[in-house]
């Protein structure tokens, strides 16, 4: 749910979120233009909210139910591409929502360090991600690692990229939690 923590961080800063496209940046406009916030200033948004504001995003409606689900056979990994200065809270923030688990915090391609995760385990591996440059990486890279896609934000679902011939999109976390499972060989 990072889009509505982030949007509520820009609207305290004069901004206003229209979420009209799959995208960050190109949806924060200052009020009454018709021209979305250049790059630029929206990445400077960006570093400033994982500064002070990252600890203030809601967590997907049943995410950590499905994920402890599963964590009595799989080991859970979370994988974040953040800024250097979100490290920690992006931390206290997993922790207090029931995301204790270990993270790693990256940036550019997920494919190459899911990858090295895969290799540390003899069992199947799933990733999820909403994004599908990062799974079409994961897939190139780690091929044997089953890809979901995930979009939180019901917002976000329409207007969402997704290639269903290569990645299984679910965004329900029940149901993701159980194909997860089923695509793991655990218990659902």
């Amino acid at each position: 749910m990072f889009m509505r923590g982030f949007e509520r961080f820009v609207g305290g800063h004069g901004y206003e979120m229209r979420i009209d496209r799959f995208a960050l940046f190109q949806n924060i406009y200052r009020p009454g233009e018709s021209e979305h916030l250049d790059i630029a200033a929206g990445r400077a948004l960006f570093e400033k909210f994982f500064e002070t504001d990252v600890e203030h995003i809601d967590p997907a409606p049943g995410a950590a139910e499905a994920l402890r689900r599963l964590s009595r056979e799989a080991s859970i990994v979370i994988l974040t591409n953040a800024p250097a200065q979100g490290r920690e809270p992006r931390g206290r923030w997993l922790a207090k929502h029931g995301f204790a688990y270990p993270m790693v915090v990256g940036a550019g391609p997920k494919g190459p360090p899911v990858a090295a995760i895969a290799a540390l385990t003899a069992g199947r591996a799933a990733f999820i991600d909403d994004l599908l440059p990062n799974l079409d990486s994961v897939a190139a890279e780690a091929p044997a690692v089953a890809t979901f896609q995930h979009v939180a934000d019901h917002r976000l679902r329409p207007l969402a990229f997704c290639a269903p011939e290569r990645h299984v999109r679910i965004d329900e976390w029940d149901e993701l939690g159980k194909a997860i499972a089923a695509a793991i060989g655990a218990a659902p």
